[in-house]
C-alpha cells in the first residue's frame, strides 16, 4: 500500500484517528516508527517515510515507538470489505498467518495457499503487492510486536513472553529482538515501562492494552452483552464485563476467565486475563479484539448507514466462545432475548463446570463440544427445551470438529452458512447468525428476522417481507451493523 505523502502528512498533523492501524510514519532522524495518533513532536515531512503497516515499517528497519506503542493499535477491520478480489485474498492471507504466529513452528505459505485455494506463488505476489512484505516477515513483525506488548504490559518472564509469542527457544527471541529493535528484551522493558509510567500492580492476572479506533459506542455494546449475560458465566459491571473461558477455547487443559475493561478517554481496553492462559496469550489477544470488534473501522460504517437510527461507531459483538455462542443461537430460536438466557443458564448449571474465577458470581464454564455431543437430547429437553432444539444441539456439538475448522480459516462464509443449514434444526437465520457474531461477519442479513422488518415498518411505513430484504441491499457490506441499529431502535423507541 502506497500513501500520498502530502495528505499522510495532514493526517500525521491533525493526529487522526481514522487512519489508526491503517498509516504509520517512520522518523529517519530516530529510526522510530509511530501511530498516526502518537503525542510527541511531530516530525518535520522531509524527515517521514509512510507505512500501510508495522510490518512495512520494520522491514525498513525502524523500531516501533515507546510511547504511541504501534503492537497495540487497531487492525485492518475486516476482509470481506475489500472489494478488489485480490486484496481480500492478500487480507485473509494475512489473518491466517496471524493466527499461525504464535504457534512456534514456521508458517507453511503451500498450506496457506491450498486452505484458500489459488498457488503458492500468486499468493506470495499478492501478499508482497498488498502488504509491502514477504509473509515471513509479516509473522516476524507480529511475533515480535506481541512480545514487546508482554514485555511492557505485564510482568512475565522473559523466557515465557518468548514462548508466548511464538519464538521456540529463548536464544532465538533475544536475537530476532536484537536484530530488529536494537536493543535486548530486558532493556526495553525497562524503557518502555519508565515512557508510559506504567507502575504494575501485584496481581497474577496478565493484563495487557488494546486500542481502537473511535467513535466506539461502548454503552450499546455493553448493554447487548448484559441483556444475554447467562448467570455464573458472564457479567458486565458498569464499564467492565467479566466471563469465564471453557477448558480447551485456546488450547489449555483446564477452564479459565478473562476481563476487559473500558478506558473511553483513552480509546483503549485493558484485557486481564488468567495466567494459564499466558501461553495462548496471542490467541487470547486476537479473540477478543473480535469479541468487542475493536479493529472496526466506524467512519466506513457510519457514513454507509447514515439513514438509519443509532449513535456513530457502533459494533458488532463477537463472542470468545463460538461454541457457547452457536448454541446459545439455536436455544434463542422464536423466544425472547430474557427467555433464551434462561435455558442458557439452565444448560449451564446442568451440564457446565466449576471453574475458579475472582469474583463470587462467576463460577461456572459453559459445556464443551464433546460433552455435549455425548448427551443423549432427552437429557438437554428435561431443562424445559423443546426436543428439536435438544436434537439440534447435539448435533451441532458432534459436528463441532468440522465447523470450527471453518471458523478457523476466516474466509468467506457461506461455506460455514451452507454447513450449519445442513444440520438439523438450524435455519438460515440461525446460521447467518453465528456467522455474524462467531466470524465477525460484517455483512448478515438475518433472513426474515421479525424485529429488523418491524424496525423498517417504523421507518418507512407498511412494508413487505420482500421489499423490506430489497431496501437492506443499499447497506451492504454492513449489513450485521445495520441490523444492530435496527434492533437498537426498536429498543429506544418509546
Amino acid at each position: 500500500m502506497t500513501f500520498d505523502a502530502d495528505a499522510a502528512y495532514q493526517a500525521i498533523l491533525a493526529r487522526d484517528a481514522r487512519f489508526d492501524g491503517r498509516l504509520f510514519v517512520g522518523v529517519t532522524s530516530t529510526g522510530v516508527y509511530c501511530r498516526p495518533i502518537c503525542r510527541v513532536r511531530t516530525p518535520q515531512k522531509k524527515n517521514c517515510r509512510f507505512f500501510g503497516s508495522a510490518a512495512q515499517a520494520e522491514a525498513a528497519a525502524f523500531r516501533p515507538c515507546l510511547k504511541c506503542r504501534p503492537e497495540i493499535a487497531p487492525g485492518q477491520a475486516h476482509p470481506w470489505t475489500v472489494m478488489d478480489a485480490s486484496r481480500t485474498l492478500a487480507h485473509q492471507a494475512a489473518l491466517g498467518l496471524e493466527a499461525e504466529a504464535a504457534n512456534g513452528e514456521a508458517p507453511s505459505v503451500a498450506a496457506l495457499a491450498a486452505r484458500l485455494g489459488v498457488s503458492e506463488r500468486h499468493l506470495r505476489r499478492i501478499f508482497a503487492a498488498e502488504h509491502g512484505v514477504t509473509p515471513l516477515q509479516y509473522v516476524q513483525t507480529r511475533r515480535l510486536l506481541l512480545a514487546k506488548q508482554l514485555l511492557t504490559d505485564t510482568k512475565l518472564p522473559v523466557s515465557q513472553v518468548a514462548l508466548s509469542s511464538g519464538f521456540r527457544s529463548l536464544r532465538r527471541f533475544n536475537a530476532a529482538f536484537a536484530e530488529s529493535y536494537r536493543m535486548n528484551p530486558a532493556r526495553l522493558r525497562k524503557e518502555a515501562r519508565t515512557t508510559n509510567d506504567a507502575a504494575l500492580v501485584d496481581d497474577p492476572a496478565v493484563t495487557v492494552t488494546l486500542a481502537y479506533r473511535t467513535p466506539y459506542a461502548v454503552e450499546p455494546l455493553l448493554r447487548f452483552l448484559a441483556a444475554r449475560a447467562i448467570g455464573g458465566v458472564e457479567k458486565v459491571d458498569g464499564l467492565c464485563v467479566r466471563r469465564s473461558v471453557r477448558a480447551s477455547t485456546f488450547g489449555t487443559s483446564d477452564a479459565a476467565w478473562l476481563e476487559a475493561t473500558f478506558v473511553p478517554d483513552r480509546a483503549r481496553v485493558r484485557l486481564a486475563f488468567a495466567p494459564a492462559l499466558a501461553p495462548a496469550s496471542a490467541h487470547v489477544i486476537a479473540a477478543a479484539r473480535r469479541w468487542l470488534d475493536l479493529d472496526a473501522a466506524p467512519d466506513a460504517i457510519d457514513a454507509a448507514l447514515a439513514d438509519l437510527p443509532g449513535e456513530p461507531g457502533l459494533r458488532l459483538p463477537g463472542s470468545v466462545d463460538p461454541f457457547e455462542l452457536a448454541v446459545r443461537a439455536v436455544l434463542g430460536q422464536q423466544v425472547t432475548v430474557a427467555a433464551a438466557r434462561t435455558l442458557a443458564r439452565r444448560l449451564v448449571e446442568a451440564l457446565g463446570t466449576a471453574v475458579t474465577t475472582p469474583w463470587p458470581d462467576i463460577g461456572r464454564a459453559f459445556p464443551a463440544p464433546d460433552a455435549l455431543a455425548r448427551v443423549a437430547p432427552e437429557r438437554i429437553a428435561e431443562l424445559g427445551i423443546i426436543r428439536t432444539r435438544a436434537n439440534a444441539i447435539v448435533a451441532l456439538a458432534q459436528a463441532w470438529p468440522r465447523i470450527s475448522a471453518r471458523l478457523a480459516k476466516r474466509t468467506e462464509p457461506e461455506a460455514l452458512i451452507a454447513a450449519l443449514c445442513d444440520l438439523p434444526g438450524i435455519g438460515p437465520w440461525t446460521a447467518h447468525y453465528i456467522a455474524m457474531r462467531a466470524l465477525g461477519w460484517p455483512d448478515a442479513h438475518l433472513p426474515g428476522d421479525v424485529a429488523v422488518l418491524a424496525a423498517l415498518r417504523r421507518l418507512h411505513g407498511e412494508l413487505t417481507p420482500r421489499a423490506a430484504q430489497a431496501r437492506t441491499l443499499a447497506w451492504q457490506p454492513w449489513r450485521s451493523y445495520a441490523v444492530l441499529r435496527l434492533w437498537n431502535s426498536l429498543e429506544t423507541s418509546t
